[in-house]
């Protein structure tokens, strides 16, 4: 981990011991979690398959599809692809700290793990935001190409709720991949439970009648529908809280706790 540089080595002071280690900044240590996402050719794949990803969905929508033709309509397909790979990446930014063993590296330069993980939650987030604002570009030349591709013509309707409610969608969906990534600190098993047990979940919820309620209230997938048009109510924002509550801060403080107090080795 590249978290301290030469400005932060102590020098010795003339007539007296050396000066004291200045523990990085949280900005530098959100900026190094954010160039780790892409130092690895795993994080870089992933990134490069998100992008083309969007690119294909939107141009598929643009292309093909029947429906709207609005920036709204372009902005909420491109997070599709951006929901279910980004949140991969969010695992990974933790658990390759151990796959990698640079863990006992990161924790003896940054000895307060808590401030290594906070830097991990803001990058995380940092990349949710950076990607809404990407697809927005997509979307944006999807419009302008409107009028050349079909017989529609441009339409730039879009609500700032929508905007701001899919930014914090993804932000809910790469934290909770960061979120199963530290309660479980390996790559495979954090990825495949990751997608397997709200699928479950959501799958039993529906099936069976009497828990039908239970979808509204702890389904994430089901909460978080309504943010792709920016269309949360007063109930649909306590649906999320109790939904994200489960899904995202139960395995965080679980896994928070977990990371804090294990022995690295």
């Amino acid at each position: 981990m590249s978290a301290v540089t030469t400005a932060d080595r102590p020098t010795t002071r003339p007539g007296g011991p050396p000066a004291p280690l200045e523990p990085p900044s949280l900005l530098r240590l959100t900026r190094v979690e954010l160039r780790k996402s892409c130092d690895t050719r795993a994080g870089r794949w992933l990134l490069a398959v998100i992008a083309l990803a969007v690119v294909a969905v939107v141009a598929l929508v643009l292309l093909l599809g029947d429906g709207p033709t609005s920036l709204s309509h372009h902005l909420a397909m491109a997070q599709l692809p951006i929901a279910v790979l980004l949140p991969v990446l969010g695992i990974l930014l933790v658990t390759s700290e151990w796959s990698q063993r640079t863990a006992m590296t990161t924790f003896t330069l940054v000895p307060r793990r808590s401030r290594v993980l906070t830097a991990k939650v803001l990058a995380a987030s940092a990349l949710a935001v950076l990607g809404v604002v990407a697809t927005s570009a997509v979307s944006v030349v999807a419009v302008l190409l409107t009028p050349l591709a079909t017989d529609a013509g441009a339409d730039w309707s879009v609500s700032a709720a929508q905007v701001g409610q899919v930014a914090l969608f993804q932000v809910v969906s790469v934290l909770s991949g960061v979120a199963f990534g530290m309660l479980l600190l390996s790559s495979p098993l954090a990825i495949v439970l990751y997608f397997v047990l709200p699928t479950v979940f959501t799958i039993v919820v529906s099936t069976v009648g009497a828990l039908r309620w239970v979808a509204d209230w702890l389904d994430l997938s089901t909460a978080t529908a309504p943010m792709f048009d920016g269309a949360l109510d007063a109930q649909g924002w306590l649906q999320l809280a109790t939904s994200t509550a489960l899904w995202l801060a139960l395995p965080m403080v679980l896994g928070w706790l977990r990371i804090r107090r294990a022995e690295i080795s």
